[in-house]
C-alpha cells in the first residue's frame, strides 16, 4: 500500500492535466507513435508556468515520495499489480537517474496511469481540493 499522501499524487493528476490541456494543438513531436502506444506526445517549451510548477512540486518530494509515485505510475500502466507494490517501489529506487519530474511529465497519459493506480488501492482524487496542500 503506497505511503505517499494522496493528496500529493492529485495535485500531480491535476497539474499534469493542466499541462496536458495547454500542449493540445502546438506540434507533435518526433516521437514513435507505435513505441507511445499511438497516444500524441506534444513538445512544450521549458518555460511553461505549469510545468515549471509541477516540476518544482516533484522535486521538492522526498526520494521515498518520488519513487512511490514512479511506482504508482507504473501499477496504472499495468507494469505491476498491486500486490507487487513493493516490487515496483524497489524497481523505481534501482531505475532512479536524472529528474523523476522530466520522466513523468515526459510519460504520455501520466495523469491517468496515476490516478488508475490509485483506484487499484481502493484510493481516488474525489473530494481533492487543490488549496488542500
Amino acid at each position: 500500500m503506497p505511503e505517499i499522501n494522496s493528496d500529493k499524487v492529485c495535485f500531480v493528476i491535476v497539474k499534469a492535466r493542466e499541462f496536458d490541456v495547454q500542449v493540445e494543438g502546438q506540434e507533435a513531436d518526433d516521437s514513435n507513435a507505435t513505441d507511445d502506444n499511438f497516444a500524441s506526445v506534444f513538445a512544450s517549451g521549458r518555460d511553461d508556468s505549469v510545468r515549471r510548477e509541477l516540476k518544482a512540486f516533484i522535486d521538492a518530494m522526498d526520494e521515498d515520495e518520488q519513487c512511490e509515485l514512479v511506482a504508482l505510475c507504473w501499477v496504472g500502466r499495468g507494469d505491476f499489480s498491486p500486490d507487487e507494490w513493493e516490487d515496483a517501489v524497489a524497481e523505481a529506487r534501482s531505475r532512479r537517474q536524472g529528474s523523476t519530474a522530466d520522466y513523468l511529465i515526459g510519460t504520455p497519459l501520466v495523469s491517468d496511469y496515476l490516478e488508475e493506480g490509485l483506484s487499484k488501492f481502493d484510493l481516488s482524487c474525489e473530494g481533492f481540493e487543490m488549496g488542500r496542500l
